[in-house]
């Protein structure tokens, strides 16, 4: 199953229904930008680090700020919104491509 996020200026937006179907019950997100890929890993425990899955609104979408590892890959001004996401179990994570700039 995929779904849709939003990467504005190295913050992930999660919608309400990506968070409860992927992250339920998180509340930090490790991200990782490898080849041309993001990775949006769950954190167990936030002692272990990682970026606190925020609150956004009422309807409980979420966001995580991320900045570090989008200016070190040289996305530090990228937005995109309507990225396609879909798990992958083999890394357990949430994966997306970037798209060429």
């Amino acid at each position: 199953m995929s779904a849709e996020i939003s990467i504005r200026r190295g913050s992930i937006y999660l919608p309400a229904d990506v968070y409860q179907l992927y992250f339920p019950e998180i509340e930090a997100i490790i991200a990782i930008i490898r080849d041309g890929v993001l990775l949006i890993m769950p954190v167990q425990h936030v002692s272990a680090g990682g970026c606190l899955l925020k609150i956004r609104n009422a309807q409980g979408d979420r966001v995580a700020a991320a900045q570090d590892v989008f200016v070190a890959n040289d996305l530090g001004e990228w937005s995109c919104d309507n990225l396609k996401a879909e798990w992958d179990q083999s890394q357990a994570a949430l994966v997306c491509v970037i798209p060429s700039k």
